[in-house]
């Protein structure tokens, strides 16, 4: 059952981390679509920062920056209040890798944004952006399985040993299996096998909903598949054990602006609730994933052609809950008039 949703001035929105891709993003559609944007930011500095400062400049009515500690509840209570809604991610530096200590940290943030929400009076939905990770990773699962909102993974497989190593050289592997191409392995890489980014996705996803549910507080979140951006790193977390993804028709990527719209959409909809898979493409054909390959090792020998285009993993994940929203979802409307 759809649950009930409260209709209140929703022009006035939050945006965290704003200093990030997706957060810079977000606000250039929000003030775009005539909202006013709080731009809570976890850092001063970056391109992301600069942009957001430039933003500010031109339109000081519509956009307030603040600086925001995710560990810092009393920053964020800052950030959100006065909002109607908050679109909120967290990911870390891309110098630091996931571990276990990021977990906690992931974890500790998503419980300190609910918590803050629930105390502001004016909030009114929160759009929490999570991962596929969060969704797909289980013990036992069968191969022909089909993936949609209702799946969560298992932190406790997360932790264990149960994928292959993930370097640069992942796909590498990936494509020589599924084309026949060479095969190039970086011996000094180091391979951590557990699926840290599964596991912070997943842990703090639940912690939030968790949370929403027992604070009565609005809340929707998006589980983007990987997010196609042009700085992508070398080793994104997200494509630990990429192979088994592959395998399994579950390696889904999203553009950002897909993205950005699909945020949009859950938040303005009186009937979105619950969970929503997003993504715009589905990796299953050995030139797609050579594709891939090449633009995350741009540096690295690639098979040059695809010799085996007919071995085609087939696709076991769906995500027609967001479609029908989108659907209904009107991108060049303005909020204000």
């Amino acid at each position: 059952m759809t649950p009930a949703f409260v209709h209140r001035d929703r022009n006035t929105v939050c945006v965290m981390d704003a200093a990030s891709r997706l957060g810079v993003s977000l606000v250039m559609r929000l003030l775009q679509r005539g909202y006013t944007v709080h731009a809570a930011a976890y850092s001063r500095t970056g391109d992301f920062s600069a942009t957001l400062e430039r933003l500010s400049a031109e339109d000081r009515r519509r956009l307030r920056l603040f600086a925001a500690d995710p560990l810092d509840y009393h920053s964020i209570v800052d950030a959100v209040g006065g909002c109607s809604g908050l679109f909120y991610a967290f990911e870390p530096p891309q110098d630091q890798p996931y571990d276990d200590l990021v977990v906690d940290v992931e974890v500790r943030s998503a419980h300190n944004v609910v918590e803050a929400c629930a105390q502001v009076e004016t909030m009114e939905r929160v759009v929490f952006t999570s991962s596929v990770t969060a969704v797909i990773w289980r013990e036992g699962r069968e191969p022909a399985v089909e993936f949609d909102e209702r799946e969560w993974s298992e932190p406790s497989f997360c932790r264990k040993n149960k994928v292959s190593n993930w370097s640069n050289t992942e796909l590498e592997r990936l494509l020589d299996r599924s084309i026949g191409g060479p095969v190039i392995v970086d011996r000094n890489v180091s391979c951590a096998r557990q699926l840290w980014h599964a596991a912070a996705k997943t842990l703090a996803e639940k912690t939030a909903w968790a949370l929403a549910m027992d604070r009565g507080v609005d809340m929707i979140s998006i589980n983007a598949g990987l997010v196609m951006l042009p700085e992508l790193s070398v080793n994104p977390p997200y494509l630990k054990g990429a192979l088994e993804m592959y395998r399994a028709g579950v390696l889904v990527t999203v553009d950002v602006d897909f993205l950005v719209d699909a945020h949009l959409a859950v938040y303005e909809s009186a009937e979105a609730y619950g969970r929503y898979l997003c993504f715009d493409n589905v990796i299953c054909r050995p030139l797609d994933a050579a594709k891939l390959a090449q633009m995350i090792c741009p540096d690295a020998l690639h098979p040059p052609a695809a010799r085996n285009e007919l071995k085609v993993a087939e696709q076991h994940i769906q995500n027609k809950k967001l479609n029908q929203v989108l659907m209904d979802f009107d991108p060049g409307r303005r909020v204000d008039e």
